[in-house]
């Protein structure tokens, strides 16, 4: 019976698994060589196919954007690295959306065994036993996993989402606060909730005007706009 703890897909909060591979932009060492940073590891069904190049378009074309956040991208699909490279430099030569002469900088994975998409769990056979669905795991600087996305193969993802999660976890992160329902920087943010009788009675008292409470369990801090 196959040892089921060899290929469970890894959850929020477990470290992300290791690999070594061939890449575009040379061999890397996952999660090691990006140590200290965020990464979004993210997989794609297919090289030279519709969705997957305007996603690819979309990514490259903001990675500075990421890159200014402390964030690397790397891609992963199940092609070849020659497959990989002769799609790279025909995205080049294709304009969508304002989008031509896209360079793309950032690895993207040579995965033909299926090693790497095994061990993240992008194979699912209800959809393709031979193409990684789009997967999306993001992985913080101590190379845990924070969150997890997957979306069908015809379904291109949402790149302005994936960026508002990487600005809504590091501000989390950063000032010990959540973020509420369609959070974006310089919304209010939420406090933890109050862990005793005591302090639910002060904050709900309280005259500090950089916060305030709907409920004892619901309290917001002012962002400054």
């Amino acid at each position: 019976m196959e040892d089921m703890n060899l290929t469970r897909m890894p959850l929020i909060g477990d470290k992300a698994p290791e690999f070594k591979a061939k890449t575009t932009q040379g061999d890397i060492n996952f999660p090691q060589d990006y140590k200290g940073k965020w990464v979004i590891l993210f997989s794609h069904p297919a090289d030279f196919t519709p969705v997957c190049t305007t996603e690819f378009m979309t990514f490259a074309t903001m990675a500075d954007e990421f890159r200014a956040l402390n964030t690397e991208l790397v891609g992963l699909s199940v092609d070849s690295l020659y497959a990989h490279i002769a799609w790279l430099r025909k995205i080049q030569e294709i304009e969508w959306n304002g989008m031509k002469h896209v360079e793309v900088k950032f690895p993207l994975i040579e995965d033909i065994k299926m090693d790497v998409a095994h061990k993240y769990g992008m194979i699912q056979p209800g959809q393709s036993n031979t193409q990684a669905v789009r997967a999306v795991f993001i992985i913080d600087p101590n190379a845990v996993i924070r969150t997890i996305l997957y979306y069908p193969l015809s379904t291109g993802r949402n790149f302005d989402e994936i960026k508002r999660i990487i600005l809504a976890l590091q501000k989390a992160d950063n000032d010990k606060v959540a973020t509420p329902a369609n959070w974006k920087p310089g919304d209010d943010v939420i406090v933890p909730t109050a862990g005793s009788c005591g302090v639910a009675k002060e904050r709900m008292e309280s005259k500090n005007e950089d916060t305030y409470c709907l409920d004892w369990f619901m309290c917001f801090k002012k962002e400054k706009k």
